[in-house]
């Protein structure tokens, strides 16, 4: 999933550099969304892990 977001940060680049900014801005509206969402689910499987070594 984080390199779906990478992906989508380098076509946000490159669209803004050769002036596309609507897709930039989606692009890298996508990116963001998809990090956070990696970020949340790396967060509830650090605490499932940590639920399983205490029990």
């Amino acid at each position: 999933m984080l390199q779906y977001a990478l992906l989508f940060l380098v076509i946000a680049l490159v669209a803004g550099v050769l002036g596309f900014g609507g897709v930039a801005g989606a692009a890298s509206g996508i990116a963001q969304i998809l990090f956070f969402l990696f970020l949340a689910f790396l967060v509830i499987s650090l605490i499932i892990s940590l639920f399983r070594r205490a029990s």
